[in-house]
Parts: C-alpha cells; structure tokens; sequence
C-alpha cells in the first residue's frame, strides 16, 4: 500500500489518540468524513493499522517491575525453535520476545509485580521451557524511554 501525506496524518493522529471520532479526525487531515473512514478502513485492511489497545500503567495493575531475559537455546535447528517459541508465549507475564542475532538466541520482556514473583516464574516457566541452555536476567531500575507511536514524516 504507498501511504500518502494524508494516511501519514490520519496515522499519527490514531497512534496519540485512538479514540478520536471519526469526524474529528476528518477535520484534524482536512478530509470528509466519508473520505476519512474510507482510508481508515484501507489502512485496517492493509494491516498498516493492526488494531486498537488501551494502554495501562503497568504500576496500577501489579507488574511494576520489567525483567529483560536473554536465553540461548542448544541448537538454531528449527524444530528447537519452534518448540521453544510455542512454549516461551505460554505465560502471561512475558510480554516479548525476539529472536536475537548476536551472542544469545531469544530477548524476552518479562513484567512482574516483583523479584519473589519474577523467581517463581523463573522457576516455574522460562528454567522449564524447551531446549534453553543458558538464561540471564537483568532488571529494568527504570523505564527513560518506552514509546508506541513511530514518527512519519
């Protein structure tokens, strides 16, 4: 899909406020309404808009602290990886994860409410899952930068 000035507007505008009504966000590119919602829906329909989220202070729902978990796996055979991966989503606490180039296999984002309850899905989960030959863990002090919105201009 080529995304034009006005798609790169009615973009920016969704990432910083996804609630806004469709006539206003109209308003906000200089379009129609009807015009707007056409090119809303094209951008759902070509997977440039993947969906709509609330965002939630972390703090407020009990999972303060972020944990940052490299695991190396004993092989890139992709059966291990495949294993690995479908195993890895299993628990709600990890948020992320990325198959890595460098000096580990896997980065994944663990959020919890704290150290107890990082150790026990430690324990319980990720010392569990399928083929890992290494994990280190590394605790975020504090979050300087986290953004959900990328610049198009």
């Amino acid at each position: 899909m080529n995304i034009d000035a006005a798609d790169r507007t009615i973009l920016e505008r969704l990432q910083t406020d996804g609630r806004i009504t469709n006539t206003e966000l109209a308003e906000h590119v200089g379009l129609s309404p009807s015009a707007c919602l056409r090119r809303v829906r094209a951008l759902e329909e070509a997977n440039v808009i993947e969906g709509y989220a609330a965002l939630i202070n972390p703090t407020a729902v009990d999972r303060a602290t972020t944990v940052w978990v490299e695991i190396s796996v004993i092989s890139q055979e992709e059966s291990i990886l495949d294993e690995f991966e479908a195993e890895v989503v299993q628990h709600p606490a990890v948020r992320t994860c990325h198959l890595m180039a460098g000096d580990f296999d896997y980065l994944v984002r663990v959020e919890v409410a704290d150290v107890p309850d990082y150790e026990k899905i430690h324990r319980t989960h990720l010392a569990l899952l399928p083929h890992v030959n290494r994990i280190r863990s590394s605790f975020s002090l504090r979050s300087i930068c986290d953004r959900t919105a990328y610049e198009l201009a």
